[in-house]
């Protein structure tokens, strides 16, 4: 979750560093702050979301600095607990992201010793750590490193000191480093997209590495070995990293204005680069899909298209239940994991120990650098640029489509496929032009806001997207949503169904449409108020969104409606549309 951010440069390391903390708030918004060395180590730091430098009064310009976007997990939000810490003689400042698995056990070892805490965190425990072994070693850096082998759970941490040294350390947490060769500028952070419009090079730094930053030389180290490593540059190569809502009132209605573009950067990937991906799809055993939250959902759908269009058995998993599959799974098997940030940590745990065992992997991922890029065999980009609002729109339709792109370059119809999308693009791209088609959703989220239960009906390929439905509602308007398998109503959900009970439906012209549409009867007769989303008007529909019949490819355009619903909700909720009350676009920690 948390993000972090450092800076060496000629340029205002506060207005710098701020930018960076912008560009990572999806990570978490409860606190942050900044801190710059300037002869001594000044720190301000705010609770809730990120403002502007004349909220951190006091820091005056320096070159160097680091910066925190919080998450809490340990301890309340509170201007106190949040991010960077102090050490106790103020030599040098700390911030992490992640989880000290073992943090209890270590503050009690240290209380015993007579070390002090003022903070809930799990951070300040790393802190007092370091300075416990500074006591014996006298070298911050060998104390920071042999501090951070007792650190148990995925964690990252960067230090600031008081003669401008930055270091900074890796082990789950993502941590790049952005170099701009031209202006002598070093970038420190959790996601390349922070600094991508500045830096010409990254180096991305691996599980058990240390990088050292002292004036104007960068080392890298192995944490466990104590050895220099070379380390090696990669070009950026990030299109359309501009962070602007672009004249829209949220980013994430203008993410959702982003999809045909994000189909089109799909659709300009050549077909040849599938080929041998595509073979070994085909000669796998078995194959897995697996994802967390959205992603989780978009990895269920891209097993859907797999099974229907590439006969391919697929199976999806939940990244955090997983583990009953481990000895199932075999080195003849491949795993797909979609995924916004690729650091997603209870999908890259299950990554690792298959990887361990030979299984190849494929990603699809919107972060350039990321851990799981780097774990993958098979490694392609999304290419959507960022996505801001927690909420993940653009990206989650890019997902699908790709998964519906693979499956069909597996059954020899890549360039059917390649035209299905572009059709699909443009009539997106219509629709969501068309105002009439906001002004009704919009009379239908104002309905829906003040519903306290809402339910959602879908089958085959629209099945996985009312879910997604479901948890866009959940996470924009803060109402309880059930997602139900059409098939499955009678068997339970419908002792539910009541007079004014809103359930959303989304009907495609498919083998599933009767048995859809049966159920919608089913609850209608009961009392239950039908919002429709289909090609299709129906005398049980008492609300109805018309969209275009788009064939194969008709569940990915059936979500942009229901994404919209979700966000006109949380307008007319006046709830924080971008930044949804306690959660993190990139989950970092289990």
């Amino acid at each position: 979750m948390c993000g972090i951010f450092g800076y060496v440069g000629k340029k205002n390391a506060s207005q710098v560093i701020l930018e960076g903390l912008k560009r990572l708030e999806y990570r978490g918004y409860d606190s942050w702050g900044i801190a710059v060395a300037a002869e001594e180590i000044l720190v301000n730091k705010k609770v809730g979301a990120i403002g502007d430098l004349n909220r951190l009064s006091g820091l005056p310009e320096a070159r160097v600095g680091i910066g925190h976007t919080r998450w809490a997990t340990h301890g309340g939000i509170t201007q106190n607990n949040a991010h960077p810490h102090f050490s106790s003689d103020e030599g040098f400042i700390l911030a992490q992201n992640g989880i000290v698995e073992n943090y209890q056990s270590l503050k009690e070892m240290l209380e015993k010793k007579g070390y002090n805490f003022t903070t809930q965190t799990d951070t300040e425990v790393i802190v007092r750590l370091i300075e416990s072994k500074l006591k014996l070693l006298k070298n911050l850096k060998e104390s920071i490193r042999t501090a951070f082998l007792e650190l148990k759970g995925r964690n990252t941490i960067i230090v600031l000191t008081k003669d401008s040294q930055i270091i900074a350390v890796r082990n789950g947490s993502p941590l790049v480093v952005g170099i701009s060769p031209d202006s002598q500028e070093y970038f420190f952070s959790s996601d390349t997209l922070s600094f991508a419009p500045f830096a010409r090079k990254i180096v991305v730094i691996d599980n058990g590495q240390m990088i050292f930053y002292q004036s104007g030389r960068l080392d890298l180290y192995d944490v466990s070995k104590n050895s220099k490593l070379p380390y090696r540059f990669e070009n950026i190569s990030i299109k359309n990293s501009k962070v602007d809502k672009e004249g829209y009132d949220h980013f994430m209605i203008k993410e959702i204005h982003d999809t045909p573009y994000v189909i089109n950067q799909l659709i300009s990937q050549r077909i040849d680069d599938y080929s041998k991906f595509a073979k070994d799809l085909k000669q796998a055993n078995n194959v897995y899909t697996i994802g967390s939250g959205t992603a989780g959902i978009a990895a269920a759908q891209i097993a859907f298209y797999l099974r229907v269009f590439a006969k391919i058995s697929a199976t999806n998993l939940i990244g955090a239940d997983a583990h009953e599959y481990y000895d199932l799974i075999t080195k003849d098997d491949l795993i797909i994991a979609p995924s916004q940030s690729g650091e997603t940590a209870d999908v890259l745990e299950v990554l690792e120990i298959l990887r361990n065992k030979g299984v190849k992997i494929a990603s699809y991922v919107n972060m350039l650098g990321s851990t799981m890029t780097r774990l993958s065999d098979y490694s392609f980009l999304t290419q959507a640029g960022p996505e801001i609002c927690v909420m993940s729109t653009k990206v989650f339709t890019s997902q699908i489509s790709w998964g519906y792109l693979v499956s069909k370059i597996a059954s020899g119809k890549g360039e059917e496929a390649l035209e299905d999308l572009t059709i699909l693009a443009q009539t997106i791209e219509k629709f969501l032009n068309t105002e009439s088609n906001h002004q009704n959703i919009k009379e239908i989220a104002k309905k829906l806001s003040r519903k306290k239960d809402i339910f959602l009906l879908g089958k085959y390929q629209n099945f996985n997207i009312v879910k997604e439905g479901m948890v866009k509602i959940i996470e924009g308007s803060y109402i309880h949503a059930h997602g139900i398998p059409s098939g499955d109503l009678k068997h339970y959900a419908i002792t539910l169904m009541d007079k004014g009970v809103p359930v959303i439906v989304a009907v495609s012209n498919d083998q599933a449409k009767f048995d859809v549409m049966n159920a919608v009867s089913q609850v209608r007769t009961r009392g239950a108020e039908v919002v429709g989303i289909s090609a299709a008007e129906n005398d049980n529909f008492d609300f109805f969104i018309k969209v275009p019949d788009t064939g194969e490819t008709s569940a990915i355009m059936n979500i942009i409606p229901l994404q919209l619903l979700a966000y006109y909700m949380a307008v007319e909720l006046g709830h924080n549309v971008d930044k949804p009350r306690n959660i993190a676009k990139s989950v970092t920690v289990k």
